[in-house]
């Protein structure tokens, strides 16, 4: 049977120990990053907290909406087991027991029900050498050599970098969306799971990858690049080197994407698809569309 759980109600010592241990377990669910990126979440549960399926709700009109916060991609079902007749289940409840705008199920849920799909780009951990010599586009391969006049820095997060992040990042119109993604960086930074890597020509920061930093795998939150050099490549570097660094030891997630262009720059480092399943109400859309454009 499924409960619906208000986030006062919901016994965060068993759902943190259901998400550890579950075949889906992701960055996303756990019950910190969901607090700082939607501040408004409930759960659906199965049994004694057998499988969870976290909630995150906007509040519009008076209504409860389910919709995903910015910067999480990916939520879904969390059991021992991916069971496709228990997600399904889930999926049921959804519907008819909530107002949904969009929603994201994790890469490893399978339904019964055919879904919508979302791209998103992994590359597992890998010997470098071997990645660049037989994954790597050919493109990629000459732009990253023609780049390496650069040099590559980690560094701390200060008010430079931030600056840098704030002028130069991409896909976020919104002022209030950029003031969310400078919260979320500085809450990364204060529990060390950040961090930030720069391509300098001489001494002077191009490009910037911004990194969310778990045991196993880096998460690539943002790629901010001053658009005035464009030319020099930098984002290429920039990439080329944290898998360089890093592809050894710990797998490298794009975080998306179904925009071509982007899509392929990912694939071109030898990115791996992985598909996961999502919902969404297109009237709601089209709505909050026509009331963002007025106002």
């Amino acid at each position: 049977m499924i409960k619906r759980l208000k986030y006062s109600e919901i016994d965060f010592d068993k759902y943190s120990k259901c998400l550890n241990g579950s075949v889906q377990k992701n960055w996303y669910a756990q019950k910190e990053i969901l607090d700082v990126l939607s501040g408004n979440w409930q759960i659906l549960v199965y049994g004694d907290y057998d499988a969870v399926m976290p909630i995150p709700l906007i509040r519009k009109t008076g209504i409860d909406i389910v919709s995903m916060p910015l910067f999480c991609q990916q939520l879904g079902i969390f059991s021992k087991i991916d069971n496709p007749q228990t997600n399904d289940k889930f999926l049921k409840f959804l519907k008819k027991n909530y107002t949904i705008f969009y929603y994201c199920f994790n890469n490893k849920n399978r339904f019964l029900e055919n879904l919508d799909k979302k791209k998103n780009y992994i590359i597992p951990i890998s010997d470098y050498a071997v990645l660049k010599r037989k994954k790597y586009f050919k493109g990629r391969k000459s732009t990253v050599k023609w780049a390496q006049h650069l040099f590559y820095r980690e560094i701390n997060l200060d008010a430079d970098s931030i600056s840098f992040i704030e002028n130069n990042v991409i896909g976020l119109s919104k002022k209030s969306d950029i003031e969310k993604l400078k919260k979320y960086i500085e809450f990364l930074n204060s529990i060390e799971s950040l961090k930030l890597c720069g391509a300098y020509l001489n001494e002077e920061l191009i490009n910037l990858a911004v990194l969310i930093r778990e045991q196993e795998q880096f998460s690539l939150l943002s790629l901010a690049n001053n658009d005035f050099y464009k030319n020099e490549n930098g984002a290429s570097f920039l990439i080329d080197k944290i898998l360089e660094n890093y592809i050894h030891k710990k797998s490298f997630n794009f975080m998306g994407s179904n925009i071509r262009g982007i899509e392929i720059f990912f694939k071109s480092f030898g990115g791996e698809l992985e598909e996961y399943g999502f919902i969404q109400n297109k009237f709601l859309q089209k709505i909050f569309t026509i009331k963002n454009a007025l106002f």
